[in-house]
């Protein structure tokens, strides 16, 4: 009876064994991509999105974040005047960057300004960051300084997306 009973355990740890394969874990509750990608209808998961698009150096997720008529505003300190570029510009010239960098790193710091211009539908905040640039040839660039993001959309259940973007970092 009780080389039985042992044998019957052994048969039953070698199938619990054979269950368990320690490759393929057993599938956890919740979204796996949860803190990479953020709710797009709240204003602080658009900025997660953001924040990974740039980590990532992935424009098919800083593309759905820009408004069609988005506007990006900078100060050219040495002719002292604002310039300003569009929708198609920009991406373009994302796209360079994030083709000639090997790692960017972005934080988000504190809101420093948020007004409700349209409950629910646009926004303006100013919120402070810090970026690191790493380019391929190992150059590296950081700066600082604050975003003056305009956000709208088209109802409250709709995706922010960003319509204006003034720049007031001082490089």
């Amino acid at each position: 009876m009780r080389r039985f009973l042992v044998i019957a355990l052994l048969i039953a740890g070698c199938s619990w064994i054979s269950a368990c394969n320690p490759f393929a874990p057993a599938l956890e509750e919740g979204n796996p991509f949860g803190d990479l990608l953020g709710d797009p209808t709240s204003i602080e998961g658009f900025f997660t999105n953001f924040r990974n698009a740039y980590e990532l150096r992935d424009l098919s997720l800083y593309e759905p974040l820009l408004d069609s008529s988005f506007t990006f505003v900078y100060t050219d300190f040495d002719a002292q005047i604002d310039r300003e570029w569009g929708f198609t510009q920009d991406l373009e010239g994302t796209r360079r960057l994030f083709q000639n960098s090997s790692a960017i790193r972005l934080q988000w710091n504190q809101i420093i300004t948020q007004d409700i211009l349209e409950p629910l539908l646009r926004e303006r905040i100013i919120r402070s960051f810090n970026l690191t640039v790493t380019l391929e040839q190992g150059d590296v660039f950081r700066t600082d300084g604050n975003v003056n993001f305009l956000l709208a959309r088209e109802d409250s259940v709709s995706s922010w997306r960003l319509q204006r973007w003034r720049d007031e970092s001082e490089l």
